[in-house]
């Protein structure tokens, strides 16, 4: 297949040097896979960004194209599991780390990496919500499914200004929670308000007195996206029998905690993994995303480029200065 494509490719000229520029490549360039699709959308996330600048914990062989998320139709399936023309979403397992992926107008991957586009849901709409929006929406799931009533008390999100956050803070207010948003940029109060925030504190608000082994519980429920002191607090201060998930660690990937919440009790925590996610529950949370969950504000929540707008938005995310998800349009690249 010869057909031309644009895609970021990062290179590595030297030891610790590493390029980044618009080229144009083949269906050939890309690693063997049974499914070819070609990329109508895309979504920045902080693991592209790592992968961009060289990050080895992120990707180790170059020349290489990031992007862990991709929406769009098939071109060809050599076992038959998906038929030219139907739309796909892939996201995660190990696209844009070690394969070439979304940031690119076309990626060839294994076909058990891609599911079909549920119905109610475009695929511009799956890339505004992307991986974080999975990883948003099991951690969602986590706790309807644990059966935490909306009455129960107020769902406490961290982090919330970021992909994951506001996107779960939205999910929430969708399935009729209060919820409660923790940021440190109080200046995005408004935003998360309108997102479905009932109340926005300070991240500093969480982790007031968490030097005591337990805190007085407030929280039915927490959406943790920071880790570190945070969790540990948040934990602290869950009411009995709550849920904690836990999917980031910005924070710290330590945990300074003790046994005491959930011995005394009953609280858990549950760690979200959306990489390696088994295709059951992605499936589920997708169709949920596309009906119950459904979200009408997202266009609120993104900023759209195209593939040769990405560097600034890299460079942007690398230094904390994003304030929405970045939705890339190889479309128009």
């Amino acid at each position: 297949m010869s057909e031309q494509f644009r895609a970021l490719l990062v290179e590595q000229p030297e030891k610790k040097v590493f390029t980044r520029s618009i080229v144009s490549r083949t269906v050939a360039d890309l690693p063997e896979g049974e499914l070819v699709v070609k990329v109508h959308y895309s979504s920045l996330n902080f693991k592209d960004a790592l992968s961009a600048v060289g990050n080895p914990g992120v990707t180790r062989n170059f020349p290489h194209t990031p992007g862990i998320d991709a929406a769009g139709e098939v071109v060809s399936c050599s076992d038959g599991t998906f038929q030219p023309g139907k739309k796909v979403i892939v996201t995660s397992y190990d696209l844009g780390m070690g394969t070439d992926g979304g940031f690119g107008q076309m990626i060839r991957v294994p076909s058990k990496w891609a599911l079909k586009l549920p119905e109610g849901l475009s695929l511009k709409e799956s890339m505004m919500l992307g991986t974080a929006g999975l990883t948003a929406a099991l951690s969602v799931l986590e706790i309807v499914e644990s059966g935490i009533k909306p009455e129960a008390g107020q769902i406490l999100v961290t982090g919330a200004t970021g992909g994951v956050g506001s996107l779960a803070v939205a999910m929430l207010a969708k399935a009729g929670y209060q919820v409660t948003a923790a940021t440190g940029k109080m200046d995005e109060s408004d935003y998360l308000k309108g997102l479905g925030a009932t109340e926005v504190i300070e991240r500093s608000a969480v982790t007031e007195g968490s030097e005591r082994p337990m805190m007085k519980p407030k929280w039915a429920g927490v959406v943790d996206c920071v880790g570190g002191d945070t969790l540990a607090a948040a934990i602290k201060s869950t009411q009995p029998l709550g849920v904690i998930t836990c999917c980031g660690l910005v924070g710290s990937p330590e945990l300074p905690v003790n046994v005491f919440p959930f011995i005394l009790r009953g609280v858990r925590l549950v760690g979200i993994d959306s990489a390696e996610c088994p295709m059951s529950p992605r499936i589920k949370v997708w169709q949920k995303l596309a009906t119950d969950w459904k979200l009408e504000n997202l266009q609120a929540m993104i900023e759209e480029v195209p593939l040769d707008g990405l560097e600034k938005k890299i460079q942007g995310m690398l230094k904390g200065e994003l304030k929405r998800r970045t939705l890339v349009n190889l479309l128009s690249s």
